[in-house]
């Protein structure tokens, strides 16, 4: 039997969505049946589906409002489902918070809600300031220079290690 896996995500600046088509990719080359929707166009049905994974972006300490949503409206299907979380943050560009239990991103969303997947990982996205509106330039900068991170405006960093994510693709074909 094939694997039927659905990816939902949400993306601000594009690099959520960047890693859900990778890993899809990736799933599909299996040759496993892989269904990829951004979360807020998904109205499909859960049962249909063997595995479940949810990715989504953080924007000022706080994972995406949709995701949030799907996943407390659907927790009691996604319980009964083999399902993967991943978080893409900036503040995973750092070796001592790029982890699910160092993350504090991730920390603090496992406290406020009650779904638990089986596989939870962190990864490192995109700082691009000259994608950014100007106010959300400012306050990425803010944060980058409290943080210690580049603040110059013409910076463009890519901080997701893309073997991290080849291997979270593998760990998920094995659930």
């Amino acid at each position: 039997m094939t694997d039927t896996i659905l990816l939902i995500y949400a993306s601000v600046d594009g690099q959520t969505k960047k890693i859900s088509n990778i890993l899809a990719d990736q799933l599909k080359q299996t040759g496993k049946q892989v269904v990829l929707y951004e979360v807020s166009d998904f109205d499909g049905n859960l049962e249909t589906f063997d595995k479940v994974i949810i990715g989504s972006s953080i924007r000022y300490g706080v994972h995406h409002k949709a995701v949030i949503d799907f996943i407390n409206l659907h927790k009691e299907e996604l319980d009964s489902h083999k399902t993967a979380f991943f978080s893409v943050n900036l503040v995973a560009r750092k070796p001592e918070k790029n982890q699910a239990d160092t993350n504090p991103y991730v920390i603090k969303f496992f406290k406020e809600i009650t779904w638990r997947p089986t596989l939870v990982e962190v990864f490192a996205g995109q700082l691009d300031y000259k994608k950014y509106p100007f106010s959300d330039r400012i306050m990425i900068q803010f944060i980058m220079w409290m943080t210690k991170g580049p603040t110059d405006k013409n910076t463009k960093i890519e901080y997701t290690d893309w073997g991290r994510v080849k291997d979270f693709g593998q760990r998920i074909l094995e659930l």
